[in-house]
């Protein structure tokens, strides 16, 4: 197909050949699993009809498929043997043998690797069409979820978006009566009249050509700027959920059996047959052709290279790119106005750039002032979001795997949990569970911490090491007006996605910057040399450790990690090799806080273990929340106080 135009024309008996591949390839891969070469087999049984919706695309399109899709794969250009060697996980495959069977994923068709966890591929797909529609072309995205997802929240909030921005998108809801075992009519929202009737089209999901009409329309629509369309596909799981299940358990056997009589297959090809344009015997025939077809594609992928034990590690993350000095004057300045200097110019440089986020628009400029004036100068670029962190994440996801760089402003760190599964499920995870194939540079910035009276349990909390804890995530805590200008800009022209936490107790503190240098991940600050003691901190804490150090009366080194993810433990070792002594200060919590896994990695090294004179110490908040009146929050934070204690300690 051209990049400029699609087929749109629907040839029945080739697209019967298709059909009957991908069921052919289902059965196959039924008896594999039972011949034990194999681990896992999810059906598109029953759902092979909506390849129909592969014609009235163009290459320039999208697709954000889900795992029955396997018809519209075949019909998108991926070919059965590409599907076989998925299936045998082999080394080949798009996801190098990472994900399971039916977790498609093509750079070459434009298909993005499927997310497992039901609906997270519709606020990714919406952010690939805005993504479109900023760019101005008249491309569209086609998004599908099986019925059950439909109760999910993002599919509300990734309606709302679409219709919000009038998006150039097709919503499939593939409706197969059942989530798992679970019979879902009574809870789709289209049955309890949720979604009003002219917010949906239903298709009889069962027939090619219904599909296609429908399909063809809605992307027409699309295209033609006229906003989303939801399809509601009606039609049956002719399988089990899963090889991992068995519908004869809870699904009455006539039902099984009347389900045959609504097969897609059989009824395109009695279409045909009554319309002459096939006989009983061509079809038989036909059959044969498929079997041999696909015997000889699975035969060829099951002797493929297997993944490699030594390659776990592999994209992970992205290269590090070279670091560059922030385009920053120095003098005198705020982390918010250092900050606010590098948007500027982060914008100006490069028009893909975009900016998302609560109240970030003029005249507010966000709740911090961080993105003052920037949507009067850039109103291309620079956008107010609704209050919808898993919107936010997720759109972000879409549009950067499309080739933009989002920059997205989380209000407060402490709002990123609706945000979560976005985060864990998607973003951190697409790059290595494609092989490399797709990326995700995307940018989250958020104000973070505690030491500023008011905050309460909401507006107070850390959280790297939540983030810490999760593959495929840059972290980093800039201290400085310098380093936040830094961190922001190797973040924003890096590959991966990356969260810099702002602290808000240091955010308006005024400082004298005298230079501007390249701040990359993965590299420390010396804050000030010493020889008795190697104090690790970040953020706001390293206000009360430069204080306790000079009360101490011992020499204390002090390192600003600035970056968590990945944390620089060459300089900290360099420092403890000299000192002998170690104390980690921040203010998250204590247990599975990151000056844990710190002190582990540390002492779990013999070289390193070998340096210490005396215990690891940890400074931090004990699990407690912070509480809204300032005497319970002082009570749970560190303070100077228990830095000298620590001190102490280790130098006894």
């Amino acid at each position: 197909m051209s990049t400029l135009q699609a087929s749109t024309v629907l040839n029945k008996l080739d697209f019967l050949k298709l059909m009957m591949i991908s069921r052919e390839g289902d059965r196959r891969e039924g008896i594999l699993l039972r011949q034990s070469k194999g681990w896992f087999q999810v059906s598109g049984m029953g759902h092979e009809a909506l390849g129909a919706l592969a014609y009235s695309l163009r290459e320039d399109d999208y697709i954000f498929p889900y795992y029955r899709d396997r018809g519209l794969m075949l019909a998108r250009g991926l070919s059965n043997y590409e599907l076989a060697v998925a299936y045998f996980a082999k080394r080949e495959s798009s996801s190098g043998g990472r994900q399971m069977p039916g977790h498609y994923s093509s750079r070459k068709h434009n298909v993005i690797s499927v997310c497992t966890i039901t609906a997270a591929n519709l606020l990714p797909a919406c952010g690939t069409a805005w993504a479109m529609k900023l760019d101005g072309k008249d491309s569209v995205v086609v998004a599908t979820v099986g019925d059950a997802s439909s109760r999910q929240g993002e599919f509300f909030e990734a309606w709302a978006f679409a219709v919000q921005e009038k998006l150039p998108i097709v919503f499939v809801v593939e409706d197969n009566k059942y989530g798992i075992s679970t019979p879902t009519g009574k809870f789709l929202p289209f049955h309890l009249g949720i979604l009003d009737e002219d917010s949906y089209v239903k298709v009889d999901g069962r027939f090619a050509d219904k599909v296609h009409e429908a399909g063809k329309a809605a992307i027409e629509k699309a295209r033609k700027g006229e906003g989303p369309t939801m399809l509601w596909m009606d039609l049956d799981r002719l399988s089990s959920h899963t090889s991992s299940d068995d519908h004869r358990v809870y699904r009455p056997l006539e039902d099984i059996e009347e389900m045959t009589h609504r097969d897609p297959i059989r009824l395109l090809a009695e279409e045909l047959i009554e319309a002459k344009q096939l006989t009983q015997e061509a079809f038989l025939k036909l059959q044969d052709e498929v079997v041999e077809l696909v015997d000889k594609d699975y035969l060829q992928a099951e002797n493929l290279e297997d993944p490699r034990a030594e390659e776990v590690m592999k994209d992970c993350w992205g290269a590090e790119c070279v670091a560059e000095a922030p385009p920053i004057t120095p003098g005198r300045m705020t982390m918010v106005s250092s900050i606010n200097g590098t948007f500027q110019k982060a914008l100006e440089n490069d028009p893909k750039i975009v900016f998302f986020g609560e109240d970030v628009e003029d005249p507010k400029g966000g709740v911090f002032g961080v993105t003052k004036g920037l949507s009067e100068s850039f109103p291309k670029q620079v956008f107010n979001s609704p209050l919808a962190e898993a919107t936010l994440m997720g759109v972000g996801i879409g549009m950067a795997a499309y080739g933009w760089r989002p920059v997205f402003e989380l209000q407060f760190i402490d709002f990123i949990s609706p945000g979560w599964n976005q985060i864990v499920a998607n973003m951190s995870t697409l790059r290595w569970r494609s092989f490399g194939e797709w990326k995700c540079p995307i940018t989250i910035y958020a104000p973070y911490g505690a030491y500023l009276p008011g905050g309460s349990l909401w507006h107070s909390q850390s959280n790297e090491a939540s983030l810490a804890h999760v593959p495929g995530l840059r972290v980093a805590i800039p201290s400085t007006p310098e380093d936040a200008a830094g961190i922001l800009w190797s973040s924003i022209h890096g590959d991966d996605p990356s969260f810099v936490l702002v602290p808000k107790h240091i955010f308006r503190m005024q400082r004298d910057v005298a230079e501007v240098k390249p701040v990359p991940f993965g590299k420390a600050r010396l804050v000030q040399e010493g020889s008795d003691v190697t104090i690790v901190t970040y953020g706001n804490t390293i206000e009360l450790v430069e204080e306790a150090a000079a009360k101490s009366g011992v020499s204390c080194e002090i390192i600003d990690l600035i970056s968590i993810v990945p944390c620089d433990y060459e300089t900290i070792t360099k420092s403890v090799d000299k000192t002998g002594r170690l104390i980690v200060v921040h203010e998250d919590t204590k247990t599975c806080g990151f000056g844990q896994s710190v002190i582990s990695n540390m002492v779990s090294v013999p070289e390193r273990f070998n340096l210490f004179l005396s215990p690891p110490q940890l400074v931090c908040r004990d699990d407690v929340h912070v509480g809204y009146n300032p005497i319970y929050e002082y009570a749970a934070l560190p303070d100077v106080q228990q830095v000298l204690d620590a001190i102490a300690v280790v130098m006894e």
